[in-house]
């Protein structure tokens, strides 16, 4: 995991220098929209005596100076699929938010769904040297965690710390320190496909940027979508997005486990654009007028105008009932949130102490969908809206941005991962240049 550590440590050192210059781009790659914000930092960020930007930092205060949103082009659920065609998105949101923002940006944090992400829980035990608990004690322990073999084509996307125990006191969110001999932690780690984070890594060094962070989309998610108290005391995110669906579990504040459906909205547009025999573009817009899952008596005589442009005035004409649209749609919802509630069994989701559901994305404003979800899903669910962020747009505040404010929190109030901390000497390769300076330091 060597080369894992070194790349993040990097990608951590650009955050730190964009965060000094005062400003960094927000990317949301997704399926169906590509969201940029430019976040311009105001300074008031707590800085180590060294003036560096440690972990745990503590809240940036930040503000949204711009902001652009462009349909997604060659990406598939959650994956670029057609390089040339993201780059061409990518520049399109990114010069837009400059544009309002009157800045250029060069470094950029980004977000992605899909991959097929897969949790780890991984603990560790160590015995503490000096009774108080220092910051090189907690990467002893963290790198004393057994990584288990997750397989070639995998790459640790995040390895947080989520519980620390101190003797016998659990419970800890930073024991540093705090007194004591016998210092545990448990860590989620999160690993994604290689391919698609590398593919995404090397479209965005195309579009001359430089990669300050990236995260994923189901983390962030929760943390824009969900108030303090859901993330104390346990709850699920669903991002319901265009071509997947995402779905994280807090706990304590932390993210606990993180996996995906691979089907979301464009799903659900690809059946009505079969169904009624109509383009896609037309079916997104029936869908987003008169979308639902939801039959009532009224909705047989609602009739809603199908069209057409083939220049048949008959086929032109055509006309289909809401209750026939919610006959299309009702059973690929259904589909997706039974796939989900697969990944929620499979996590333990029922043993938890509070069993909260937040559905958020884009996908989570059709009409209905909190009481057929509470009915397939057997728990409190409630439609989730992001956080407020200074200067953020309101055409920006609705579900579908979840993950792009989530972002902006993630990038601004870090949570502890385990490459902030150094790693100990022990664990360089044999013949590191720091393993020799430190052996010459305690024998001379």
């Amino acid at each position: 995991m060597t080369d894992l550590y070194t790349s993040q440590r990097a990608m951590r050192q650009m955050r730190k220098q964009a965060l000094q210059r005062g400003v960094v781009a927000i990317l949301d790659v997704g399926s169906s929209k590509i969201v940029c914000l430019v976040l311009r930092f105001d300074g008031t960020s707590r800085l180590a005596d060294d003036g560096e930007i440690g972990s745990l930092a503590g809240q940036s205060g930040f503000r949204v100076v711009g902001a652009a949103t462009t349909r997604s082009r060659g990406v598939q659920f959650g994956e670029v699929t057609a390089m040339q065609e993201t780059e061409r998105a990518i520049r399109t949101a990114l010069q837009a938010a400059q544009k309002m923002a009157s800045i250029r940006v060069d470094h950029v944090i980004a977000c992605f769904s899909g991959a097929e992400p897969r949790s780890y829980g991984l603990d560790a035990r160590i015995e503490v040297e000096d009774q108080v608990v220092s910051e090189q004690d907690i990467a002893r322990v963290l790198a004393d965690c057994e990584v288990p073999e997750y397989g070639a084509g995998r790459e640790v996307l995040h390895a947080q710390p989520v519980n620390f125990a101190l003797d016998h006191r659990s419970g800890l969110a930073d024991p540093r320190g705090q007194i004591g001999s016998d210092l545990s932690v448990d860590m989620h780690m999160l690993t994604v496909d290689a391919t698609a984070i590398q593919n995404l890594v090397y479209c965005i060094k195309r579009c001359d940027l430089e990669l300050a962070g990236i995260a994923s989309s189901a983390y962030v998610s929760g943390i824009a979508a969900l108030v303090e108290d859901e993330q104390e005391l346990g709850a699920a995110c669903i991002d319901l997005g265009g071509g997947s669906t995402g779905v994280s579990i807090f706990m304590k504040k932390h993210m606990i486990y993180a996996d995906c459906v691979r089907m979301g909205g464009d799903h659900i547009t690809s059946d009505i654009s079969m169904g009624l025999g109509v383009p896609m573009s037309k079916a997104e817009w029936i869908k987003t007028m008169h979308g639902g899952v939801h039959a009532t008596g009224m909705d047989d005589r609602e009739m809603i105008e199908i069209g057409g442009e083939t220049g048949d005035w008959e086929h032109d004409r055509r006309t289909a009932s809401r209750a026939e649209l919610i006959g299309i749609m009702r059973p690929r919802v259904e589909e997706i949130l039974e796939e989900v509630r697969v990944r929620l069994d499979a996590a333990g989701f029922d043993h938890m102490p509070s069993q909260q559901i937040v559905l958020t994305g884009g996908g989570s404003q059709l009409p209905g969908l909190d009481m057929l979800a509470s009915r397939i899903l057997g728990q409190q669910v409630r439609l989730g809206r992001p956080l407020r962020v200074h200067g953020l747009p309101q055409a920006a505040t609705g579900p579908g941005f979840a993950s792009a404010v989530g972002l902006s929190l993630f990038a601004a109030c870090p949570q502890d991962e385990w490459w902030d901390f150094e790693m100990p000497v022990d664990r360089y390769p044999a013949r590191s240049f720091k393993r020799a300076v430190k052996w010459f330091k305690d024998n001379w």
